[in-house]
């Protein structure tokens, strides 16, 4: 079961990556041309910053690749971490993007460095606004329904090249209205949100890496699980944790102390069967059988 979802959930994050990547050489090309006919420089910028968006499809494909390699003698739970270190650098490859807006803007202010863009350059970057937000939120979409973290970051740094492409609009607009820094305070602005969104993915990684439980949604949905099932008694010392796209769980058992060993194994078995069912994710269960006995019972 769990290797099905895996192939389904890989199948399908590496379409949106594809798809991401497709818009990415559609948006160099023509930001490049544009930006050459006219000589906008913002446009080449965000010409540039497309560049750096099909290196981090790059970086997730390369994440799904190993992420999905079937566990062996020296990685037993599999290499899904693979996946959020790729998210941790896509990540971080967002908070340049930020940082790299705000700098470059504040140059720009401080040098009273003024543009004069063409509508051409209004329709080019309108159009790029358009494509990517369709991009970031199937991404995001097909990301969230498999928890991928890794594809997670790489919505948002699609919504990031998004975002810069309105600093360009906001540019061409405040040029009409006469005010000279518009497309530069805008960039500041945009600069300050991507950074926000790259530390909560960074954050979040983070949280990964160091063993944090699943999200508490998930983590209900296996209570009630385990309480739906009438031949368990109680549990206890319930442990979850995430590994990739993984969810990884431990916990004990109590059973009617006169059942077989045999009986109490398929207690167990119908467990594992619920729970791989029942949760969207792929799951590594261990459970441990105890009988049902004054010294074992435990506060959940």
């Amino acid at each position: 079961m769990d290797d099905d979802k895996q192939k389904i959930a890989s199948k399908q994050l590496r379409l949106v990556t594809y798809l991401s990547i497709a818009a990415n050489v559609f948006l160099i090309a023509g930001k490049f041309i544009v930006g050459f006919i006219t000589g906008s420089l913002s446009l080449l910028a965000d010409a540039i910053h497309s560049v750096s968006d099909m290196l981090t499809d790059i970086a997730v494909l390369l994440g799904l690749y190993f992420g999905s390699k079937e566990p062996d003698s020296e990685h037993p739970y599999g290499h899904g971490k693979l996946e959020t270190l790729a998210a941790i650098v896509i990540a971080l490859g967002l908070l340049g993007v930020g940082l790299g807006m705000i700098y470059y803007a504040a140059l720009d202010i401080a040098k009273d460095n003024v543009t004069h863009p063409r509508n051409l350059v209004l329709a080019a970057a309108v159009s790029a606004i358009a494509v990517k937000e369709v991009v970031y939120r199937v991404t995001k979409a097909v990301a969230m329904k498999y928890h991928c973290p890794a594809a997670l970051a790489n919505a948002w740094h699609d919504r990031a090249d998004a975002l810069s492409s309105v600093a360009v609009v906001a540019g061409v607009v405040a040029q009409k209205f006469g005010f000279s820094h518009g497309d530069q305070v805008a960039a500041i602005g945009i600069g300050v949100m991507v950074m926000i969104v790259a530390a909560k993915l960074i954050r979040d990684c983070l949280g990964e890496l160091i063993e944090k439980a699943v999200d508490q949604a998930t983590l209900e949905q296996i209570k009630d699980i385990i309480k739906a099932n009438g031949q368990i008694r109680q549990y206890h010392r319930l442990r979850t944790r995430t590994i990739g796209r993984q969810v990884s769980l431990d916990v004990h058992i109590l059973v009617d102390p006169h059942l077989h060993i045999a009986a109490a194994h398929k207690i167990a078995d119908s467990l594992e069967k619920t729970l791989n069912e029942q949760i969207p994710r792929p799951v590594n269960i261990t459970i441990h059988i105890e009988p049902d006995i004054p010294e074992l019972r435990k506060s959940i």
